[in-house]
Formats: C-alpha cells, structure tokens, sequence
C-alpha cells in the first residue's frame, strides 16, 4: 500500500487540477465575453461613423443650397433697390432749376 501521505497529495493535486480546469473555463468565459463585446463595440462605431458622415455631407449641402438661395434673395434686393444717388441728383437739378425761377420773377 502506499502511505497516506503520498494519497493526500495526490487527492490535493487532483483537487487543485480541478481548480484551476475551472479557472481556466471562467476566465475564457470572460473572454469570450470581452470579444463579443469589443466587436459589437466595434461594429456600433463604424455605423456611427458612417451615419454622422452621411449627416455631415446632408448638413453641408442644405447650408450651401441656403446659401445660395440667400444669395440669390441679397441680388435681387439690390437690383430693385431705388438709384439713391440719381434721385439726389435730379432732387437737387430741381432745386436749382425752382431758386433760379424764383430769383428771375
């Protein structure tokens, strides 16, 4: 037989293969888990990604058509806008033209 001494170890060996059996499924468990996680992760930043691009290129387009159109809007306020200054000419050709019949009658 062999001594009790030699048994122990060796069911303390066995119990310690098992342990760390078992740590090393949980531990491949939990990485197994950080992989899932870190691909869905991965994959959540490229579809936002690609979202905000296609809004920024959405966003960019809408401000140039604004831009243009406001553009358009300030051009044809300055082709209707009153000739000022040829207003202030003839204003003042008529003034004249009114002192010097008063001055001659």
């Amino acid at each position: 037989m062999t001594p009790p001494e030699t048994v122990t170890v060796a069911v303390e060996l066995a119990e310690l293969r098992g342990e760390i059996r078992t740590g090393l499924a949980d531990i491949k468990g939990s990485l197994a888990v950080l992989v899932e996680r870190t691909s869905r992760t991965d994959a959540d930043v490229k579809q936002l990604r690609t979202d905000t691009e296609k809004d920024t290129k959405q966003l960019r387009d809408d401000t140039e058509k604004w831009v243009r159109d406001l553009r358009a809007d300030v051009e044809s306020l300055k082709r209707g806008r009153w000739p000022l200054p040829a207003l202030a000419t003839l204003a003042g050709i008529g003034g004249t033209v009114t002192s010097l019949i008063a001055l001659y009658r």
